[in-house]
């Protein structure tokens, strides 16, 4: 079919077809980037966290007694907390995933470094943290009995004992040390005072607390043999018995200490269904909005060409009486529409790479795979073909006589 006519026609309407044009655009841009969003987002929940999820309870407390023994009270609450029936490993924790204590560090192999390899979150061993956390050394060795330090007797600040050992998750060993084992190699941690610290052991991936984008790698993770003094523990049980061992230890902690606040009390599957919220709103918004532009797209494509049908009535006619069929008239209509979905899909994707780009220097959003494009042309394609297909068959239905006597 010749498509001049089509062009000539759609010169003559400049500003209808150009604001088709522009919706498209619009929607293409928009649906691109919001449908990328969406997917990282569903990515973000389906993570695993690399703990027994299903089995951990969690409770954050603080001591209203100012000059109390953090560390004799974390041994006698640990007792408490063991000694609980349904309750198979205890332990104090600094952090969790899906928590809101967040502890990172630099990761240099070379002092030298003026940037450091990497930055990764910290976990921090008492002696029971992968039993806790149901989680294991897949290379090398735990930490040993002696390598242990009290949470008092290390201070990161000042020159004295080193990290004298150090567990490295899989993800963040082979990023400092591709193609080859992590074991027996050292790393600068924690300052540049502080001597290199071995790594003894590498655990399965564990995922850090905190939002998407305060790591690099959210598997980026390191498990140091320092027993915390922070109120915080994290306790493995069964399934069905997390609310039980959950009362049972708050009653337990009150016990030890009458004088502490209960500032959380949670299973890890609560605290993954809040962490998750915010996650959840945003896909359900952004669908939202999507299904409603593609809508508003749909339904203007539908009037256009509905008035267009209306006021080329006697063109339409014309064409009939010439000789050309119904099915002539249907594909004028669709390849009209088909270059106009181009045109705006063209300036859409343009538009949907330069939103891109605006949202990574803003938003730290990662960059729009180049999938996306093509992917979201095809859709609006489709979409523009659909909506224009009712208006085509009602006008490739005018019979030439009556076409011509509406003129």
């Amino acid at each position: 079919m010749d498509i001049r006519p089509i062009l000539v026609t759609l010169l003559r309407h400049k500003t209808a077809a150009l604001l088709i044009v522009l919706e498209i655009a619009l929607s293409c841009a928009i649906i691109c980037n919001a449908v990328f969003i969406i997917s990282n987002r569903i990515a973000e929940l389906q993570l695993d966290s690399g703990v027994a999820n299903d089995e951990l309870v969690y409770l954050a407390t603080s001591s209203l007694l100012p000059d109390v023994n953090m560390d004799a009270l974390r041994k006698q609450d640990l007792r408490a907390l063991s000694a609980l029936p349904g309750v198979k490993a205890a332990s104090s924790v600094n952090q969790i995933p899906y928590g809101s204590n967040v502890w990172g560090s630099d990761v240099r192999l070379d002092l030298s470094q003026i940037r450091p390899s990497v930055h990764a979150t910290l976990y921090m061993d008492d002696g029971q943290l992968l039993q806790t956390f149901g989680m294991q050394v897949i290379e090398g060795r735990a930490f040993n009995a002696d390598e242990y330090l009290e949470n008092s007797a290390f201070d990161p600040n000042k020159i004295g004992p080193s990290v004298p050992a150090i567990l490295l998750s899989r993800s963040l060993a082979q990023t400092l040390f591709p193609d080859q084992s992590a074991i027996g190699k050292h790393v600068y941690v924690w300052g540049e005072d502080q001597p290199p610290s071995p790594v003894v052991g590498v655990i399965s991936d564990l995922m850090a607390p905190g939002e998407q984008g305060t790591f690099a790698n959210r598997y980026h993770s390191m498990v140091f043999p320092i027993r915390v003094s922070n109120g915080a523990y994290a306790l493995r049980t069964t399934t069905d018995q997390r609310d039980a061992v959950l009362t049972a230890a708050v009653a337990a902690l009150n016990r030890t200490d009458p004088n502490r606040i209960i500032e959380q009390k949670d299973t890890l599957e609560q605290m993954r269904t809040s962490f998750h919220r915010r996650d959840r709103a945003v896909i359900w918004l952004l669908l939202a909005v999507c299904v409603a532009l593609l809508a508003v797209t749909a339904f203007g494509i539908i009037g256009l060409a509905s008035f267009w049908v209306q006021q080329r009535t006697k063109q339409i006619g014309i064409r009939r009486a010439l000789g050309a069929t119904q099915r002539h008239i249907l594909r004028y209509f669709q390849l009209e529409n088909f270059i106009l979905s181009s045109a705006g899909i063209v300036l859409g994707l343009l538009l949907a790479y330069s939103l891109n780009m605006l949202l990574m220097s803003r938003y730290e959003l990662p960059r729009l795979p180049l999938s996306y494009l093509p992917a979201s042309a095809v859709l609006l394609w489709i979409l523009g073909q659909i909506a224009v297909f009712g208006p085509a068959r009602r006008a490739a239905a005018i019979p030439p006589a009556v076409a011509t006597r509406s003129a």
